[in-house]
């Protein structure tokens, strides 16, 4: 079990990478984002990016699954209250494999709640030639170690 206490700041750890297919950013698109530039491989090519990219919204859903696979999964995650940046600086494209990872930025326990405490992490995804295609800052809410252990 991970607790509060074991999120050091400048802790940095690889979580996964995902390769995102044609078929599968359409798909999420259709259901969650259904623009043109996420939908249509024509319409996109015409456009400004000249060419299907994904939802960014796709991209932090991966980055999430990933987080819980990695590490939530693992600990009393008692939710969050929300991100304070979220960034797309390059589109994903069918093909591209993302590589996220996170960072401990800080850690402090809650002044409300004793039994918990509040970790901010930066998440990142690089593409294939490292390029940084999404980064993302935010707190989460982690349950405490209890004193019987």
């Amino acid at each position: 079990m991970i607790w509060w206490e074991d999120f050091r700041v400048g802790d940095s750890e690889e979580l996964g990478a995902h390769t995102f297919s044609e078929q599968e950013i359409v798909a999420f698109a259709r259901a969650f984002d259904p623009q043109p530039i996420h939908t249509d491989p024509e319409a996109a090519r015409a456009g400004f990016y000249g060419g299907l990219i994904a939802s960014g919204w796709h991209t932090c859903a991966e980055c999430m699954r990933l987080m819980v696979d990695g590490y939530m999964s693992r600990t009393q995650s008692l939710g969050s209250p929300g991100l304070d940046t979220l960034r797309w600086p390059k589109p994903v494209r069918p093909g591209d494999t993302i590589r996220y990872r996170r960072t401990v930025l800080e850690a402090r326990p809650s002044k409300s709640r004793p039994e918990a405490g509040l970790v901010k992490h930066r998440w990142e995804g690089f593409n294939q030639r490292g390029e940084q295609v999404v980064a993302m800052e935010g707190w989460n809410l982690f349950g405490r170690r209890p004193a019987d252990q």
